[in-house]
């Protein structure tokens, strides 16, 4: 017979139960799904003011959530930008900030890259119990000293995982789109190796018609020397598909020469397979895009769909992985714990245009200046979206500045993470976020190019306007137009830059375009502005010194932008095989 107590008691104990597993998913750790998009420009989209392209998965993480106006990169090139997003820090703090012509990583088989020694959010998110993800773009270096030491690579910098291209995408992947990698350099070693052979070949055929004596050791010194030559420029930039556009997961060579045709598709399936397999526990996936990033693709699917040609088809394809990403998170019922961020990690390529394809990089709105060109806001400004249903009012504008560098001490903050660290340029952004403050905490930003101290931004305390500052400004060539289009890109140093003094001031609240110099004349508080502004960079200048920042290491911080960092190393070349025979493609099975 029954016990007339064992009904009672069943409903306690599933009560019980029931109560546990909310309590579970309660105190459960949010979830991280940060998108970053390569070179997109902030007026490429929709709901920044692009009516043009359609964007509706972007724009719909907008409405759902909250969207920045004044969100900034901390530098207008791929890799300080990437430092300086990973680790909340400017980028000189890790050496990735150039002191000359290099201003980004230009080999995989170079040494240079984020040191070992810093830290990034993914490195404190994986001690917090995190199981972390990159898959994508990194282009903060891999080796060393030696093939296979990994030191810069992402499993030694918190991403437990990595699927993707441990450099970037680029024009020497596709076969003929050019080259990006120093090619002035390439012409040059070309030219020598040219001349050279055919100085060789000429002696040896005048050596054998008798013409001229020449002696035989002459002849084998300059043939070695013509293969020597040859050899410099053939082996570094011909075969540079090789070497440079590769696959990896984890620290396996899986694709080289990667086929660039299917790469959107496979690394969309790898990022959604990461939150599949990580949907029961905390997890932090940072999917690093290569859209819109040149070589463009020619994607079937999405080609001459768009009004804006080849860009804008690559726009709206990117826009659509995002949409599957974000179906994603929701379809597994991850939304109400899953923070989605969206951004890119500088402004567009304006320079980048030719007579077939037209325009190939993007558009930055208002916004004076492009990709590489210092402190204007054209190349810094960029979207910036968080969505977390629940816990973000949707729909909600945030028109205070914020920076690429505050994700390192938001997800700090949510991941619970208290334990000491180094200094941070960075403040977390959820009490601006939620609604709690109105302003926000970086009175100061500082924009660099390269290690340069380009412009200073100062919103102050009790007022809507912000002053920017520029010490310098990019020489753009040819005179007159909006970029520096006889080189591709402008640098930060010598002659390419004009110093202003006094520095030209703008308001960029009254005037986002900057095209409007403010003098004493037209505003009360100029002397004020400069004097602020001095005092701001002098306390930040302080702030370099290791004596400010206990945590980091005792000894100076060492470039990883020279040139014997940049150049290519034979025997830190990541390979497929037996160098320098490698060669291997990737078996998939993503649609």
């Amino acid at each position: 017979m029954r016990s007339p107590l064992v009904a009672p008691l069943l409903f306690c104990l599933l009560l019980a139960a029931g109560n546990d597993v909310t309590g579970e998913e309660e105190n459960r750790k949010p979830n991280f799904v940060l998108m970053m998009v390569d070179d997109l420009g902030i007026g490429d989209i929709g709901c920044y003011g692009n009516d043009t392209i359609r964007t509706p998965n972007i724009d719909r993480l907008a409405s759902e959530g909250v969207k920045l106006t004044q969100h900034i990169s901390a530098a207008p090139l791929c890799s300080p930008s990437r430092a300086a997003f990973m680790t909340g820090r400017y980028a000189l703090r890790s050496g990735m900030g150039s002191t000359g012509r290099v201003q980004v990583l230009l080999f995989l088989g170079g040494s240079g890259g984020l040191p070992e020694s810093e830290t990034t959010f993914a490195k404190r998110l994986q001690q917090q119990g995190y199981t972390t993800g990159l898959v994508g773009k990194w282009h903060l270096g891999v080796n060393c000293e030696h093939r296979g030491d990994h030191c810069h690579h992402p499993n030694q910098h918190g991403f437990s995982y990595f699927y993707g291209l441990p450099f970037t995408l680029f024009n020497d992947c596709v076969p003929g789109e050019g080259s990006d990698v120093l090619a002035d350099l390439q012409s040059t070693l070309q030219f020598m190796a040219t001349i050279l052979g055919v100085g060789l070949f000429t002696l040896v055929c005048v050596h054998l018609c008798g013409l001229l004596e020449v002696s035989q050791k002459l002849l084998v010194a300059l043939f070695f020397f013509s293969f020597a030559a040859t050899a410099v420029w053939y082996v570094p930039f011909k075969l540079l598909p090789t070497w440079n556009c590769i696959i990896m997961r984890n620290q396996d060579v899986i694709e080289q020469p990667m086929t660039v045709d299917t790469l959107p598709q496979r690394l969309l399936g790898e990022a959604q397979n990461f939150i599949r397999r990580n949907s029961d526990r905390p997890f932090l996936l940072l999917f690093s895009l290569v859209h819109v990033h040149i070589p463009l693709f020619k994607t079937p699917a999405f080609a001459g769909k768009s009004r804006h040609g080849c860009y804008g088809d690559n726009l709206e394809e990117m826009d659509w992985f995002i949409g599957k990403l974000t179906e994603t998170v929701d379809s597994l019922g991850l939304a109400n714990n899953t923070l989605m961020y969206f951004t890119s990690d500088h402004g567009g390529h304006l320079e980048d245009a030719n007579s077939v394809v037209g325009q190939k990089g993007g558009w930055n709105g208002i916004y004076k200046g492009g990709k590489a060109m210092g402190g204007w806001e054209g190349g810094i400004r960029v979207p910036g979206i968080f969505r977390w249903p629940g816990r973000l009012a949707a729909g909600r504008v945030v028109d205070e500045p914020t920076s690429l560098m505050d994700l390192y001490p938001t997800l700090k903050y949510l991941a619970e993470d208290t334990q000491p660290d180094r200094h941070s340029d960075g403040y977390n952004l959820m009490p601006l976020l939620e609604g709690k403050v109105q302003r926000s905490d970086h009175e100061f930003m500082f924009h660099y190019c390269g290690v340069y101290l380009n412009a200073v931004r100062w919103h102050p305390p009790g007022s809507d306007s912000i002053f920017k500052v520029h010490f310098f400004t990019p020489n753009f060539s040819p005179p007159g137009a909006g970029g520096c289009y006889d080189g591709k890109v402008c640098l930060c140093h010598g002659e390419h830059v004009t110093h202003h003094d006094p520095p030209l001031l703008y308001d960029i609240f009254h005037d986002p375009s900057e095209s409007r110099p403010l003098t004493p004349d037209t505003e009360s508080r100029y002397a004020e502005i400069l004097d602020q502004t001095a005092k701001a960079v002098e306390r930040h200048r302080g702030t370099l010194t290791h004596k400010h920042d206990p945590q980091s290491s005792a000894h100076s911080v060492q470039s990883q932008m020279t040139w014997e960092k940049i150049l290519w190393k034979p025997w830190l070349q990541p390979c497929c095989g037996t160098f320098p025979f490698c060669g291997c493609k990737e078996e998939t099975s993503h649609s």
